[in-house]
């Protein structure tokens, strides 16, 4: 949610103007999913960082952050979200996975899902090492997911659901 370093990675400085944490040089200057690029660095990090600027295209308002950090994972998962999870971006050996939380429910007229099919839910694209988005399809794609999101959202709100 956040779209810069978080209030742990500055302290206060003179007449209480923020000022980076010494100790921790780069937190305070990068963003989490930036910090997350610069980590992997490499050709996953090239293609993730094409795709953030074609979801940033698709949607202006999205929010960006790394979520599930853990022990095997410290950075987190860049995730992507507008009135709910659109998708994450993940970097493993081979592939760059976007998953679509709500991917199932969204059309992808240009078949860009290509894993996680046999799901009622999620649908992702595993992109390799060379391989590149159909920019126009892909964030098509990002639209209909932030629609599916905020129908899903207008489906809850008060008065539309069971008595």
């Amino acid at each position: 949610m956040a779209k810069g370093p978080s209030s742990t990675e500055l302290t206060a400085g003179a007449e209480g103007k923020p000022r980076a944490d010494t100790r921790r040089p780069h937190a305070a200057i990068l963003h989490p999913v930036d910090a997350f690029l610069h980590a992997i660095a490499g050709w996953r990090a090239e293609t993730l960082t094409q795709v953030r600027r074609l979801i940033h295209e698709a949607a202006p308002d999205i929010v960006e952050e790394c979520k599930w950090a853990k022990a095997s994972n410290p950075g987190g998962v860049p995730v992507w979200s507008c009135d709910g999870i659109v998708c994450t971006g993940e970097a493993y050996k081979q592939v760059v996975k976007l998953t679509f939380a709500r991917g199932a429910s969204v059309d992808d007229p240009q078949g860009l899902f290509n894993a996680s099919l046999e799901g009622n839910t999620r649908r992702a694209i595993d992109l390799r090492e060379g391989e590149s988005l159909d920019a126009r399809a892909f964030k098509a794609l990002i639209r209909a997911a932030v629609a599916a999101n905020r129908q899903a959202v207008a489906a809850k709100a008060p008065g539309r659901g069971r008595k």
